[in-house]
């Protein structure tokens, strides 16, 4: 089994919402979204002869995800009353809503299931919210 890597990263706000330590804050984040996808097979013919997948298709995948995130504010369904969300909007902040709380952990299943519907055969993702704290997901063996 071959397993190729990629990574990307993000810059983004958010908060757990009924958390009762520091992060019940609104506080920001280097995000890191590691990619891995894998195969037994490698392509026979063609361009990507020798190849699982063309590492410019997995990272131009990861980096899209990456980017559709940056700079933004993220936060659950049903965590900000609706006022609040308006007043958010109508000061031009970006805001992403997400049906789930914005965990390291959620955010791992939630990319590598983008991975998935977009034709990578994805072994893990780990998400790293700072540089020594990670998440990861993994296919189901």
């Amino acid at each position: 089994m071959y397993t190729l890597k990629t990574s990307a990263s993000f810059d983004s706000a958010h908060f757990l919402s009924g958390y009762s330590g520091k992060c019940s804050n609104i506080h920001g984040h280097r995000w890191t979204i590691e990619a891995a996808v894998c195969g037994s097979e490698l392509a026979e013919k063609g361009e990507k002869r020798g190849m699982v997948v063309d590492f410019s298709d997995l990272k131009h995948e990861v980096r899209s995800i990456a980017e559709s995130y940056d700079h933004a504010f993220i936060y659950e369904s049903s965590s900000l009353r609706p006022e609040t969300v308006t007043a958010l909007n109508s000061e031009g902040f970006r805001l992403i809503e997400v049906p789930f709380r914005p965990t390291a952990e959620n955010f791992a299943k939630h990319f590598f299931s983008m991975l998935n519907e977009r034709g990578f055969r994805t072994r893990s993702v780990t998400v790293y919210e700072t540089p020594e704290n990670c998440a990861t997901y993994e296919a189901e063996i």
